[in-house]
């Protein structure tokens, strides 16, 4: 009963602070010379990293396993996650582009976990029979945590796309000769390419510089994180064969889980293939990217909806009236 009630204290600590981190990060982005309120959202983020972290440790003694085995379990895991990712640039004193994607990430998944689903799957159960195994740690977290580090290394590959796309028209928008013209994506590269040179041979307005070193660092940044998340789903799913094989007797089976997921790590390889290509990096890269975040949620709660196949302990009801 007190792990009960200490768990219900933490989720509600962590999501009162997260929405106020939200809040927050809206008036910083309406006024930027509150310092003071940046510094309070990365102390707030803190406070709900501690307090999710409570919150898997008293489920994880009371339950007797680590706290990853049904979707709000997973989903509260994410969030964590999420926060983690977050807290990373904080305590490497770089300037955190992460916070307007990470932030946002925590509100909504624990939010949806909080009240999106019957409190009925709120509640611990005693493990189904597949999940009896030590290969529950090894598969589970490191799918959940490569989903956290895609889902967020692909929403800033779409913040890049964004702003690049914007530039693009902005200069297009100009020449008004040139707004019956069609511009493929090669001729898109083209011209950054060239606004890239003439930005190195002149100097540029601070305006131009600071858009220019966004886009660099969120190229960077995007990178960095998903080959993290891309490791950690690979060691995921090559976990999950071999788990597969000793609960089932066959190392794949072709299960709706396995599949999406498989296509998952196929759309990220095409990813990094396609970094390793001079003339597919930056643009083409980030689209891919882009498209690998509608994939994960696919894979993540798009096969949950149809409550079948081997992984079918993983549906779930929403709130109903």
């Amino acid at each position: 009963m007190i792990f009960l009630t200490l768990e219900h204290i933490l989720t509600h600590i962590s999501f009162s602070v997260v929405s106020i981190v939200i809040i927050i990060h809206f008036l910083t982005l309406l006024v930027n010379e509150f310092v003071g309120l940046y510094d309070s959202s990365e102390k707030g983020m803190l406070t709900t990293f501690l307090c999710l972290t409570g919150l898997l440790i008293t489920r994880w003694i009371y339950s007797g396993h680590l706290p990853i085995s049904d979707l709000y379990e997973s989903l509260i895991f994410l969030s964590w996650i999420f926060s983690i990712i977050h807290m990373v640039p904080y305590f490497k004193k770089h300037k955190n582009y992460l916070s307007t994607i990470t932030a946002p990430s925590t509100f909504f998944t624990q939010g949806f976990a909080t009240w999106g689903l019957l409190t009925d799957m709120h509640q611990s159960k005693i493990l189904v029979p597949a999940l009896q195994s030590q290969w529950l740690i090894m598969h589970v977290s490191m799918m959940v945590s490569g989903y956290a580090a895609l889902l967020c290394g692909s929403l800033l590959s779409a913040a890049l796309l964004v702003i690049t796309f914007r530039k693009v028209i902005r200069i297009f928008g100009k020449n008004k000769n040139l707004l019956n013209d069609s511009f493929p994506v090669d001729e898109i590269q083209y011209m950054m390419e060239k606004s890239n040179i003439l930005r190195n041979t002149f100097f540029p307005s601070s305006r131009n510089y600071y858009k220019f070193q966004l886009i660099q660092q969120l190229d960077h940044w995007g990178f960095r994180i998903l080959s993290i998340g891309f490791l950690f789903l690979t060691i995921g799913i090559l976990s999950g064969a071999v788990w597969a094989n000793e609960a089932w007797g066959s190392y794949w089976n072709w299960d709706p889980k396995e599949t999406w997921a498989f296509i998952t790590w196929t759309i990220f390889t095409i990813y990094f293939h396609t970094r390793t290509n001079k003339n597919l990096e930056g643009l083409n890269s980030a689209i891919v990217a882009s498209i690998g975040f509608l994939i994960i949620w696919i894979c993540y709660f798009g096969v949950n909806l149809l409550g079948i196949g081997l992984h079918s302990y993983g549906s779930f009801t929403l709130i109903s009236n």
